[in-house]
């Protein structure tokens, strides 16, 4: 019979999974908002052709983004309590603001999350300054860069096609779409799915079931890499259809070509995150790009209420999702490291899954036939 602590392991590691689901489930917004406002594909088919790209990415990107967030907290300090709460947060952050339909970052959630848990555990030197600085700066940049660029690409498009018919040039941007959507999510699924990576490799190691390298770094198996691809995926094709109306049409309303725009600026600034072994904002960058692609046509056209509710949610959410965390690990190390308690909580969201599951199919506009 398994001993206890490798039972708890595992179920931390389906826990793990279980946030990678919400945050394509979350996210699958970021991916499928764009061509699904421009009705370049149905709601049904976005998410497929979204989740495909999600899983596919393991064979494209290398793992430095896993490294970069599963040594944001000291890994001689990491234990089932620290990465249990810390998805914890992580999670009660995603589900909140799912409901009330903010786009909101899963993966500042989860760096949030795990870091207040080792706060509360070790202090603030157990985190490691260069990932903090990392995650801290591109919280600024990468929404900026998307939005820059876009603005860019959108000049750029409109200068070139100016002479042309608009029905030509919709009929032509629907198609490119289909690139700039396949590349976005390709992207979406390279870095978000490391996230969640990066804290199964923490907590083995910090477990003792698996050793760092030689060279400091996390060992990320080839199974772990295609669990989390494929739960992410598997989240993408449930949807989070609250946010797709919030991206695809409340901070402005969007033609095909300003989608590809948005798209393509998105995507270049996450592959080079990826590339850099930065954890950047999916979310954060797509807004950016939409804003960007939207002022090009005038400044009133972005509806900056909606904008500004999107920057304070990004501002709380690694406050918010560290306290909860905090909370988290006092509750889960009262007595004999809680372990009921984990169990009891695993339970209690494993069912708060399955309503926002319900609750997303019930609002889904592909049971509503849009």
């Amino acid at each position: 019979m398994p001993d206890l602590q490798l039972l708890i392991v595992v179920a931390i590691v389906g826990l793990a999974l279980l946030f990678d689901f919400t945050n394509g489930f979350h996210d699958a917004a970021n991916s499928i908002a764009t061509v699904v406002s421009t009705r370049v594909l149905t709601p049904r088919i976005a998410v497929i052709w979204a989740a495909v790209f999600n899983f596919v990415a393991f064979m494209v990107f290398q793992t430095k983004v896993a490294n970069t967030v599963g040594k944001t907290v000291d890994p001689a300090i990491v234990s089932e309590a620290v990465v249990f709460a810390g998805l914890l947060g992580a999670i009660a952050w995603n589900l909140t603001t799912w409901w009330f339909g903010l786009p909101t970052s899963s993966s500042h959630a989860l760096i949030g999350g795990f870091a207040g848990a080792g706060v509360v555990k070790g202090g603030w030197d157990v985190l490691n300054a260069a990932s903090m600085e990392k995650t801290l700066l591109f919280i600024v940049l990468s929404p900026l860069f998307g939005m820059v660029l876009a603005f860019l690409l959108m000049l750029t498009a409109l200068w070139l096609f100016h002479r042309s018919p608009p029905r030509r040039v919709d009929s032509l941007f629907r198609r490119l779409q289909l690139v700039s959507a396949a590349a976005f999510s390709l992207g979406h699924g390279g870095n978000d799915a490391q996230k969640t990576m990066g804290i199964i490799s923490a907590l083995l190691v910090g477990s003792g079931y698996l050793q760092l390298k030689e060279n400091g770094d996390l060992p990320v198996p080839l199974w772990i890499v295609l669990s989390a691809h494929a739960a992410i995926a598997l989240g993408t094709l449930s949807g989070g259809w609250r946010i797709v109306k919030t991206l695809g049409t409340r901070i402005t309303a969007l033609r095909p070509i300003a989608g590809f725009s948005a798209e393509t600026a998105a995507a270049t600034a996450i592959y080079l995150a990826t590339f850099l072994g930065v954890p950047v904002s999916t979310t954060h960058t797509i807004t950016g790009a939409i804003v960007g692609a939207g002022a090009t046509r005038r400044l009133s056209a972005v509806r900056w209420g909606v904008a500004r509710r999107i920057v304070w949610a990004w501002i709380v959410t690694i406050p918010a999702a560290a306290l909860v965390a905090a909370l988290a690990y006092q509750v889960v190390t009262f007595r004999n490291h809680g372990v009921a308690t984990v169990l009891i909580v695993l339970l209690a969201l494993g069912g708060a899954a399955v309503a926002a599951r319900r609750a997303a199919r019930r609002r889904s506009p592909v049971q509503a036939g849009v």
